[in-house]
């Protein structure tokens, strides 16, 4: 299947971080190249672009778009968390910008065989790094139902977690849950059908969570904020694209922290802690798509785009 991806927000994102034709810029969730060939398209033949993925497939199709920018784009596999080694491999010590488009790609969702699907019957799986052992597979059948319910119930915010878990070891002990239709048809009957009735797919929130778990997104995302807002130049600038509540809140939590200066009591004459604002926030409310993209896209309703510009280096103790 050949890997298509619509970028969402698109504009909005090369809009916010300000290209500078002659920079250095890093889209660390590269995916087919959307973003990445937008910048581009903003650089001079001294600018520079730095894509990171972890997916094969990925990495194949960006590389293809971005045939025409070779000399100026340099594409690693890797994952976003690892992006300062990787620039420091590269002789890179600081960049203008750095966006990341969080979640999973269209392409991933769209390839029934990835297992990321709950449309069709496939092999559990939901790697986004198909070189990791750990599978969804693994999760669903190894995982102890404790484990399961707070994963199901933190990451998919699903208020049917504790039975759905409980379902799931049930049937795992009278047979091993091997393909998405199995686990489906699990999560199915842990829930109430009046509830099924209504709204989204009864197993999205499982599906989103245990997603989430196989590929450590969260994890991920704290360690790839740290190490992106540590790259940037003073006046780079941090674009995120969020897809879920809870990673959204972790950025803006990280954001404002960044954004804080002196933290001493309101009751003190003077400053003493000595700390200043690390950057400031570009847009106070995160950005949204507007109602033409929302036609084009259904993938873009649950989109939000937050962006910080660096005005000081880190200090450590305030990270």
């Amino acid at each position: 299947m050949e890997f298509r991806h619509k970028s969402v927000l698109l504009e909005e994102s090369i809009d916010a971080l300000q290209i500078k034709p002659d920079g250095i810029y890093v889209d660390g969730t590269l995916g087919g190249g959307g973003h990445s060939y937008e910048i581009c398209t903003h650089l001079s033949d001294k600018g520079r672009l730095i894509g990171i993925d972890q997916d094969e497939a990925a990495i194949e199709a960006a590389t293809g778009r971005l045939e025409r920018f070779k000399d100026r784009v340099t594409i690693v596999r890797s994952n976003y968390c690892n992006m300062k080694r990787e620039l420091g491999r590269l002789g890179i010590t600081s960049v203008d910008g750095v966006i990341l488009d969080l979640g999973v790609s269209s392409y991933q969702l769209d390839e029934a065989s990835r297992g990321f699907t709950y449309r069709e019957d496939a092999p559990l799986d939901m790697r986004m790094d198909q070189r990791q052992t750990l599978s969804a597979k693994e999760v669903v059948n190894e995982y102890s139902e404790m484990e399961l319910y707070h994963i199901i119930r933190d990451y998919g915010e699903e208020k049917f977690a504790k039975n759905i878990a409980k379902h799931i070891v049930s049937a795992r002990n009278q047979k091993a849950l091997e393909t998405t239709g199995e686990l489906i048809h699990v999560i199915k009957a842990a829930i109430p059908a009046k509830v099924r009735a209504v709204g989204g797919h009864p197993a999205k929130r499982t599906f989103q969570a245990i997603r989430i778990a196989v590929n450590d997104e969260f994890g991920h995302l704290e360690r790839a904020l740290t190490a992106a807002f540590s790259c940037l130049k003073p006046g780079g600038r941090l674009a995120i694209i969020t897809f879920h509540s809870l990673e959204d809140r972790m950025v803006k939590q990280q954001f404002a922290k960044w954004c804080q200066g002196c933290t001493c009591p309101p009751d003190f004459p003077k400053c003493v802690c000595g700390k200043v604002p690390q950057g400031k926030l570009v847009n106070r409310k995160p950005i949204v798509a507007d109602a033409a993209e929302l036609e084009e896209n259904r993938r873009s309703r649950s989109a939000k785009l937050r962006v910080i510009e660096r005005s000081a280096a880190i200090d450590e103790s305030n990270r």
